[in-house]
This record gives structure tokens, sequence and C-alpha cells, in this order.
């Protein structure tokens, strides 16, 4: 029982660490893409922010966000 949840609360974290890497590099991509163009377009901004959207509701469902969500939404802001 005890391994049970030390393996639960492992999964977590690698959901949540996951989450973390997949919602910077969609943040990356998009300074990456702002640095070449000057500015991201429209579109991806809007795809960009449902991608991010959608992860943090995957990390929510099976970890704690931990004030992730507070720090990705921010950057969904500024765009």
């Amino acid at each position: 029982m005890k391994e049970e949840k030390e393996i639960r609360k492992m999964l977590a974290d690698m959901i949540w660490l996951n989450g973390l890497i997949a919602t910077e590099l969609i943040q990356i991509t998009e300074n990456t893409s702002a640095s070449l163009r000057g500015e991201v377009p429209e579109k991806c901004k809007v795809e960009h922010k449902m991608l991010k959207e959608r992860a943090l509701s995957i990390i929510s469902k099976y970890s704690q966000l931990g004030g992730l969500d507070e720090h990705v939404l921010k950057h969904s802001l500024k765009d």
C-alpha cells in the first residue's frame, strides 16, 4: 500500500514536470518566432494558448499545479 502511494506521488510529480517542459517549450517556440519574424502570428498565439490550457488541464487532473498555471497564463496575457 505504501509503495502504491509512492508510485502515485512519483507519477504525479512526473506529470507536473512534463507539463512544465511542454508549456515552456511552447513559450520558447513563441519567443523564437517573435525574434525571427518580429511578432508571433495571431493564429499561433490562439493555438498556443489552447495547447497551454490543455496541458494545465491534464496536470491538474493528476497533480497539483503548484503555481504553474499562474506562470503559464502570465505568459499568455503578455501575448
